[in-house]
Parts: structure tokens; sequence; C-alpha cells
């Protein structure tokens, strides 16, 4: 059974921990650290409470149950990071705390001589941008030192590029377009609030609205483009933000309103997917939420650089998120399904495809199983299983590698088993 350091303590850590505890036959032991250390704590008392009572998911657990510590731990402080992975000895680090961290992370493990995994792309702190650049920056290093790197093992990023290597391995020849579509269905109650991390979903939300394309000369923009940029085999189409909207009967949810955001794997997708032309990433959001966020705006509260105040220096957003409901806290008030996954475009034969693949969730199951919502559950089932993947040897080609450069099968088979489900069909609705 293998060692895990996972670090960070928020909604998707908790998930990510309790998910480790059912599956005990491959997880031996887990290391939460965090800077907050009574948040990791929390964490633990939850695992074990809930491991204790073996109901469900859980049964595996209350009769092997994995050894769950705690650590403090500035994730920032890459020599205190290194001494700690030293001493722990895991033979993985699991990273979901914020973006901003995982350059820090992955030079640890780099120093410690351990592997990788993380479920969202490096983003500076002083500058709402993200992309996989700095990064892959890192891929000689982790190659040579014999060591794996796993970017991007959440949903989406990372189921989204699993289910685009089943999709591609199994199905087509040559994918030519891919939509990926992310619908959260669920009523928290509250008029304004976020389901992950406040300044990363209000940054990700507000930035410039983008689309990559193989060659421009075949795009037909349907609003004005404010710039395009080459990146590898193509081209970074942008637009203002929210200036794309769709309208979208997802399944088990209903008729939503989708807004066209820039997205991570949009970037290694463009690189990696064979034949690829256009690949979209769409979101839902609610009326409510548009409103209040155009306002926050408006007064100056999602800056992300720092005003003076009363002789301290603040940056808005952070302030911002103090206000807002910790998205830890929303599981036993959220409400409805998600529904998220990718339609797909192309040959086989010769013949045209088309193919739509995605899972739906329910957020009260996730609540009633792990005690959060399902974006939380969404994104830390597929970071356990990303690790899980690795620890078995499925998953450990070295460097620096995004979710659809592996095997997708074993992936895919895991999915079902740890309660986040897929279907099928192969003639679905088309975006438009």
């Amino acid at each position: 059974m293998a060692k895990v350091m996972l670090i960070g303590a928020g909604g998707v850590a908790g998930v990510a921990a309790a998910k480790m505890a059912q599956n005990p036959d491959v997880f031996g032991e887990v290391l939460i650290a965090s800077r907050t250390k009574a948040r990791c704590d929390a964490i633990k008392a939850d695992v074990e409470r809930r491991a204790s009572e073996g109901r469900g998911a859980w049964a595996k657990a209350s009769k092997a149950p994995a050894k769950v510590s705690t650590a403090q731990l500035d994730a920032m402080d890459v020599a205190a990071t290194t001494a700690m992975v030293r001493d722990f000895k895991p033979d993985l680090v699991m990273n979901i705390a914020l973006p901003y961290q995982d350059l820090a992370i992955m030079d640890a493990c780099l120093a410690a001589g351990v592997s990788y995994l993380d479920t969202a792309n490096y983003e500076p702190p002083d500058e709402a941008h993200f992309e996989y650049s700095w990064q892959w920056a890192y891929r000689e290093r982790f190659e040579k030192a014999g060591l794996t790197a796993i970017l991007g093992s959440g949903f989406d990023p990372g189921v989204t590029q699993v289910f685009s290597a089943y999709a591609q391995k199994h199905y087509f020849d040559e994918i030519h377009t891919l939509d990926i579509l992310d619908c959260n269905g669920g009523d928290h109650g509250y008029p304004f609030a976020t389901n992950f991390n406040p300044e990363i979903n209000i940054r990700e939300v507000a930035a410039k609205g983008s689309y990559w394309v193989a060659d421009p000369k075949d795009d037909k923009p349907e609003v004005a483009v404010e710039n395009r940029k080459a990146f590898d085999k193509g081209w970074w189409v942008e637009t203002a933000p929210m200036a794309i909207k769709r309208e979208y009967v997802f399944d088990q949810v209903g008729r939503k309103d989708m807004y066209l955001l820039h997205h991570e794997e949009l970037e290694s997708l463009g690189c990696n997917l064979k034949g690829i032309r256009r690949i979209r990433f769409f979101m839902t959001f609610g009326q409510s939420y548009l409103t209040h966020l155009k306002c926050l705006e408006n007064v100056g509260m999602t800056r992300i650089d720092p005003i003076d105040f009363k002789g301290q220096k603040i940056v808005p957003i952070e302030f911002l998120k103090a206000l807002l409901p910790d998205p830890a806290s929303l599981g036993p008030r959220t409400k409805g399904k998600t529904n998220i996954g990718c339609i797909f475009e192309g040959v086989k034969d010769g013949r045209p495809v088309s193919y739509y693949v995605y899972n739906v969730c329910d957020h009260q199951e996730c609540y009633a199983e792990v005690g959060s919502q399902a974006i939380s559950y969404t994104t830390g089932v597929p970071a356990m299983i990303g690790a899980k993947m690795f620890l078995e040897g499925r998953w450990t080609l070295k460097g620096v590698h995004t979710c659809e450069e592996f095997d997708p099968d074993p992936f895919m088979a895991e999915l079902g088993r740890q309660g986040l489900p897929w279907k099928e069909s192969f003639d679905p609705v088309k975006v438009g």
C-alpha cells in the first residue's frame, strides 16, 4: 500500500482524502498538509468517522482503514515543503492547493525526488492568466529525475481530457471539432456564491473568452475578435468575456444558458488530438450570478492588484473571498445536478462520426457520501483516480504530462466504480 502526501484542505481535498480512504488496498497512509492545520484535522476527523461507520462506499474502509495524519505547511516555502516530503517519504505528492502554488510544490518534488499530481494549471497570483507553459518548462527536469508529473487530474481539466483520449482511441481516426460543456444545475440558495475557490472562480469567469482553431482562415467569428495568437499547431481566437452564448438542454438538468470561456485543457488538446480543427469550452451561468458578478466588477471588488486601505495593502478579490460563503460549506444546502461532458465530431474509416460522452452528478448524493457538493466531488474523485493510476503503475510516463497523454481505459473504468458513471450518445444535439 502506498503513502500519499495531500497538500490542501479545501472542499476538493476533503473529497480526495475521503475517496483515498475508501480505497485502502491502494492508499495505506495519507498525510494532509495545509497552511491551516485545523482544516486538515477536520478532514481527518470526518474521514475517520465515515470510515468507522462503514456505510455504502465506505465498507472497505471500515475493515482496513487508511492511516491519516495532518501537518501545518506553507506550500510556498519550497525548503519547508521539501523537508516535509523527505521526512514523510510519500510515493506521490497530490497538490490540491491553489494554482499559485503549483511551481513551488513541483520544485519541492524535484528536490525530494517524488512524483507529482495536481488538478489545475499554474496561475500567477498577480496576473489573471493561466496556461501550461510554466509547468511544461519542467518536462526535462522531471524526465531526467525519473519522475512523473500529472497535470490537471480533476474533471475539467482532467476527465474531459480522458474522455478525449478515449474517443480518439475507440471511435475516431480524426477528431475535427470538440465542444466541452460544463453545466451546474445546482441551487445553493445564496444570492451569490462560488462553487470553488472564489479567487480562482471569479478570475476564470472574468477573463477574455477564447477558443482554439487550427487555421484562422477557416474560422467565421460570430462576434468581434479582440486578438488572435499563434500557439503550437493552431491559433487562439480571443473575444470579450461572455461574448458568445448558447442554450443547451442537458440530460437530467434541463435547458440552460452557457457561455464560451477560456479553459486550460484546450491548450493541451490542441497539441494532442489528431486532426483537430476547433475546440471550444462552454460553462452555464444563471442571470443572478452574472448580474452580481458585473456589479462586483464595476465597483472594483474583483481587482487582483493591491490597494491602500487605512494604511494597509489589501487585494480586493481576497477581501471578497473572505466575505463570500466557503465553497466547502455549500454541500448541505445545494440541490440539483451537474452535467459535464464532451461532444466530438470527426471521421472513422472515412465516415462522419458524432459522439457525446458525459457524467451527471447529484449534489445531495455527494453530500450524503462525503459531505461535499458535486463541484468538489467531480474534482476530488478524478484526483484520487489519477493518483490510483500512478500508484498502480498504469500512468507512469516520465516527465510532465496532461491526462490525455495516458491510456484512458483504466481511468474510464474507475470513474463508474468511484461514483462518476458516464453516458454515451452517438446522435447528440450539436451546439452550433
